[in-house]
């Protein structure tokens, strides 16, 4: 009891999570001999990693900042972060979470607009319980638009998920209430999507666990549904109890389907688990979905973003600026707890961007392609549908994501979660190679 009392105060003095995860204090823990920490602001962060850009060559044409601004009808508070667009019967719609810090709060709000041209935006919906709210994801069902949103408490220490929640809006153009997704108690859900005529949810139970150093594993679903309010676990073909695709010490997941049908995702294993700390990176074969087989990569995607696009299938997610990516630089320590608290120290301290990366179809491996503009606490990232290339013409793709000032200072993570974040637009131009 005492150790773990002891891992509870260290972990409150680096902070840790993604974007949901207890406010940090500062200060490092004497007893956490934390290797591979990055450099010092006077070094200047390392040079990127080598991209491996695969079919495509990639450049950022567009940055602009989306939240604040003058277009927007509704107000943004400090922290602006968690967020989801979708393109629906000819207008862009963006739900994001505004606060008064990134950390769990009663004052939070889950803000809905959308627009025609991506500028001037529309005031849709304003949703607020009382409690933290988080990861806004919209579905497109069956010509349904439909918002979902997990809930977590109000302690800025601790994270609490409580389960998710539902609204959908009207052909008159108005939202219903918020509603409970059933069986989704202790529940946060990550991403949900429409793809080739199934609606898909991911969602992972347990998360409490991350930060308690308990060694309670987390279980990850993946969920369909025909109505869009109650959704159902897929099972692997010969296992029809197990409603998982997932357990462990993973949370956050995302995926898309490759053109020959097959399945490649990514877990942001955090906590660690007997396969290691990092991500997993997984696939599964087109005709039994929920059967993933999965290899360790020590770097950790956060907030991962996964979309297909002319037979390749990207990432976006959040890089650690430091030599070697790592989020797994504890690697002698044998003591699990001891190790998933190093890790999160060395890691909260370093710089950071949002990067777009790919799968190495058949290897079970991410590459790097580029960073976007983004600094300090950033990431959380979601695209517009891609669209259908024209042959050997560039294509433009449409990405939000959040970020510290990308223009100010290069702060910590740590730093940057204290301080104001916005919500960016970016135009990704992808050309083919060769």
């Amino acid at each position: 009891m005492k150790r773990r009392f002891a891992l509870f105060l260290a972990l409150a003095a680096v902070g840790c999570g993604d974007d949901e995860g207890p406010e940090p204090d500062g200060g490092v823990p004497e007893d956490a001999h934390v290797r591979d920490m990055p450099p010092t602001p006077d070094m200047g962060p390392p040079p990127p990693p080598t991209a491996e850009p695969g079919r495509h060559d990639a450049v950022v044409v567009e940055t602009r900042r989306v939240v604040p601004s003058d277009e927007l009808p509704v107000e943004a508070l400090n922290s602006n972060n968690n967020l989801d667009v979708i393109r629906f019967d000819g207008r862009v719609y963006l739900a994001w979470r505004t606060a008064p810090d990134h950390f769990a709060s009663e004052d939070t709000l889950i803000h809905v607009v959308s627009s025609e041209d991506e500028v001037r935006w529309d005031f849709e919906a304003s949703f607020t319980l009382g409690t933290d709210l988080r990861e806004p994801a919209f579905l497109d069902h069956e010509g349904e638009l439909f918002l979902y949103v997990s809930v977590l408490g109000t302690e800025s220490r601790s994270f609490d998920p409580q389960g998710v929640m539902w609204t959908r809006r009207s052909p008159e153009g108005t939202w219903s209430d918020l509603a409970d997704v059933p069986n989704t108690e202790g529940y946060i859900a990550w991403a949900t999507r429409a793809i080739d005529g199934v609606s898909y949810m991911t969602a992972y139970e347990g998360g409490e666990h991350i930060y308690r150093f308990d060694g309670m594993p987390l279980f990850i679903e993946l969920r369909t549904t025909e109505d869009g309010e109650t959704w159902t676990p897929l099972t692997p073909n010969g296992a029809p109890d197990q409603t998982y695709v997932y357990t462990g010490g993973g949370s956050e997941m995302d995926f898309a389907f490759a053109d020959d049908g097959r399945l490649h995702a990514v877990i942001r294993n955090e906590a660690g688990d007997e396969n290691g700390w990092g991500t997993m990176v997984c696939d599964a074969p087109a005709d039994d979905i929920a059967n993933w087989t999965c290899d360790v990569d020590r770097k950790k995607y956060d907030s991962p973003h996964v979309f297909a696009f002319d037979g390749e299938i990207y990432l976006v997610g959040r890089r650690n600026v430091t030599e070697t990516g790592f989020y797994d630089v504890a690697t002698d320590e044998e003591d699990p707890g001891q190790r998933t608290l190093q890790n999160q120290v060395a890691y909260t301290s370093g710089t950071k961007r949002c990067s777009l990366w790919r799968f190495v179809q058949g290897e079970r491996r991410i590459a790097y392609v580029l960073d976007l503009p983004s600094r300090g606490d950033t990431c959380f990232a979601a695209s517009l549908e891609p669209g259908d290339p024209t042959p050997g013409e560039p294509h433009d793709i449409v990405i939000y994501d959040y970020s510290s000032d990308v223009d100010g200072e290069d702060v910590s993570w740590r730093e940057g979660q204290r301080g104001p974040t916005f919500i960016y637009r970016h135009v990704l131009r992808l050309s083919p190679r060769g």
